[in-house]
């Protein structure tokens, strides 16, 4: 019998302070399932394929894709995945969602994306907490992993800032 290797979870949790908005402003931006690619540069494509026609229901399917810099190894001009939204919650302002069908190598990967309360409740601004477990990907250490999420909370949780600014 062939002997099957057990990998160890990557897991990570990793959160952005927002001083200048407050989880009111924020959640709508998150919630907004179907247009992530506003908040995230390594995104510019994201639209509904599946499930339920309400964006915010468990079940929805979003399609997101990006440029892929430098090409990969496949010739591939572009990344992509299909993450299917699994919880939302808009009284805990959460949501969770699993990257199924992807050229970019997650394997099992589900992320829950959190916005929180500041300091002095919430008068201080938020926190946008992004947590993740997936088996490891090819290619890639945990390290490097987690500090790419990292690059794309930080842009998301400026561009969202900026974004509840302007209003």
């Amino acid at each position: 019998m062939a002997e099957q290797k057990q990998w160890k979870k990557w897991q990570a949790k990793l959160s952005a302070k927002l001083t200048g908005s407050s989880t009111d402003q924020i959640w709508p931006l998150l919630e907004d399932y179907c247009n992530i690619h506003k908040w995230l540069q390594v995104l510019d494509t994201c639209y509904h394929v599946e499930g339920s026609p309400d964006p915010g229901q468990p079940g929805c399917i979003r399609y997101c894709s990006g440029p892929a810099i430098p090409v990969d190894k496949d010739g591939d001009t572009i990344i992509w995945a299909n993450e299917k939204l699994l919880i939302m919650d808009p009284v805990e302002r959460y949501l969770s969602y699993e990257i199924n069908e992807n050229n970019t190598g997650f394997d099992n990967y589900v992320a829950t994306i959190k916005v929180v309360p500041g300091d002095n409740d919430n008068q201080n601004g938020c926190e946008i907490e992004w947590s993740f477990v997936s088996n490891p990907i090819k290619g890639l250490t945990l390290e490097n992993f987690v500090s790419y999420i990292r690059s794309n909370l930080d842009t998301m949780a400026k561009r969202m800032e900026v974004a509840t600014q302007a209003v």
